[in-house]
């Protein structure tokens, strides 16, 4: 064999796979990715794929049919007083599309509206903060790497003209996290953002080379791991009756719950109650007092995610659950905290002109609002949709007006004792 045919037999297969994988990536084809089955089913599906990705999505939020639910856990809990089985069953004018899973948090959030682009332009939102996010530290490396989105890090570096204040917090924000310093490039693109300074031509054209390869990858990717939770919202919506009666309602989350809840003195659901606390319980009993959730640099992650909002003209209902005062009597977590918790978040929020706030946090002890420690249940998603409906369905007179303040990002605001606000 002559040395061509050797050298061709060594590296002819590799340099086919290359030319494959590359006009694989480039061809113009693509995958029925904004299909009104395919929409639907992403609506309700929380898959990692469409929340890291922009095709889907965007589409979704794009049209006039879906509104943004951006949230965590409780929105992935599909019950009959769920806001997108109340929303199918009763024909509302709107269906959720759900932006979260266990896990997501405010700059996961942040990086999914900006990647929105015009689609989430003067559209009503709703935003559901759940207390548990502010922890110490704020959201967890693990958290962030289930849902950390290249194709939507780069897009916001490419898209940069100006560098803003939320920039240089994002992109600091950013380097916290390991698995965005591995990205050499980034990392230095991060650091000059930090700096007040656009990335290098060079960088630049890195940045934008990855970003088409991520954007090809997520239309010819997209509904991987897709799976549609419709079957089980019409199952769901066959235990309601015909007409919305809140009352009625009411009795009925009532009954489900106390019948769901019957095993343990703590109102938390059975299944919940089975798999996740009876075994540990011992261990649980005051395990939760030294908890606190005031201080945390959440907190100016969430000031990512309000900039953006402002930016985009949007219309939002901020939703703060409560957390079951059954199981905080036990855990030892204060009430009092979280009361200065809501206190601090609301200030963040209507001090910047972000006033439609529905805080939950005093219902702690409402029968069954809650479906176990601190996820919403019956009576607590019927309470949300007494108000998410009215929202969603009165057109507003005049377009919101935000001040946003730049010392929200600010160490000295995530350590702020909320009891020194006015």
């Amino acid at each position: 064999m002559s040395m061509k045919k050797k050298i061709f037999a060594i590296f002819g297969p590799i340099l086919i796979s290359a030319v494959l994988l590359v006009a694989f990536f480039f061809a113009p084809f693509k995958m029925d990715l904004d299909s009104k089955r395919v929409l639907e089913d992403a609506s309700t599906s929380m898959a990692t794929n469409v929340l890291r990705g922009n095709a889907i999505k965007n589409k979704a939020i794009g049209s006039k049919e879906y509104v943004p639910f951006f949230g965590s856990s409780e929105l992935s809990r599909i019950s009959p007083f769920h806001p997108t089985v109340l929303s199918d069953k009763y024909n509302r004018n709107y269906r959720p599309f759900l932006l979260g899973a266990p896990g997501t948090q405010s700059l996961t959030q942040a990086l999914m509206m900006q990647s929105m682009g015009t689609n989430l332009a003067h559209k009503k939102v709703i935003f559901i903060i759940s207390p548990q996010w502010f922890v110490k530290d704020g959201v967890t490396n693990d958290y962030f790497n289930a849902y950390y989105s290249e194709l939507q890090t780069y897009q916001w570096v490419s898209d940069l003209e100006k560098i803003t204040d939320a920039d240089r917090y994002l992109a600091e924000r950013l380097l916290d996290f390991p698995k965005v310093k591995e990205d050499k490039r980034l990392d230095r693109a991060l650091k000059a953002i930090i700096s007040g300074e656009l990335p290098s031509s060079s960088d630049k054209q890195y940045i934008n080379l990855m970003l088409n390869m991520f954007s090809r990858e997520d239309e010819l990717f997209g509904k991987i791991g897709m799976v549609s939770k419709d079957k089980a919202i019409k199952k769901a919506e066959k235990r309601l009756p015909d007409t919305y009666n809140a009352k009625e309602l009411d009795q009925l989350a009532a009954e489900i719950g106390q019948k769901s809840t019957n095993n343990n003195a703590f109102e938390i659901s059975n299944q919940f109650y089975n798999k996740r606390v009876k075994k540990k319980l011992k261990t649980l009993e005051n395990s939760q007092k030294d908890w606190d959730y005031r201080f945390s640099p959440e907190f100016s992650d969430l000031q990512l995610v309000l900039s953006q909002l402002a930016q985009d003209n949007a219309e939002v209902l901020f939703i703060i659950p409560p957390v079951n005062k059954h199981w905080t009597d036990f855990t030892g977590l204060s009430q009092e905290m979280l009361q200065g918790f809501a206190k601090k978040v609301k200030y963040q929020l209507t001090s910047q002109g972000f006033t439609n706030i529905a805080d939950f946090t005093k219902e702690c002890d409402t029968q069954y609002f809650m479906a176990d420690t601190i996820h919403l249940g019956w009576r607590g998603w019927l309470a949300v949709d007494q108000r998410i409906q009215p929202f969603l369905e009165t057109s507003s007179p005049k377009t919101p007006k935000y001040q946003l303040d730049r010392s929200f990002y600010s160490r000295e605001w995530q350590q702020k004792i909320p009891n020194d606000l006015k």
